[in-house]
């Protein structure tokens, strides 16, 4: 499987009160499950610089990532972009 990392970026309209924003995550979460089921999760990371999320994922299918990216995008307001990673040690055995 291929391995993708999503970086995103809340919009001011994502929710108004910071106690919103576990419901609006788990909603997001359940549509990507269901909609998104070539998506494998593998970690997701809160962070404080010019994202404010970054989601570890792996899939065969490009397209279902694209299409989850889109719903965090869409559901979530949020920016994202999305990424193909390399193990290091593949990226080395390139060279």
């Amino acid at each position: 499987m291929a391995t993708y990392v999503i970086l995103s970026r809340f919009s001011p309209e994502a929710f108004h009160d910071p106690k919103d924003f576990k419901k609006l995550a788990e909603e997001v979460s359940a549509r990507i499950k269901s909609e998104c089921p070539g998506v494998r999760w593998k970690a997701s990371y809160a962070t404080m610089g010019r994202f404010d999320v970054v989601d570890l994922v792996e899939s065969d299918d490009p397209k279902q990532v694209s299409k989850a990216a889109m719903i965090i995008h869409a559901y979530g307001h949020s920016t994202t972009e999305t990424l193909p990673a390399t193990p290091w040690d593949e990226f080395l055995a390139l060279l």
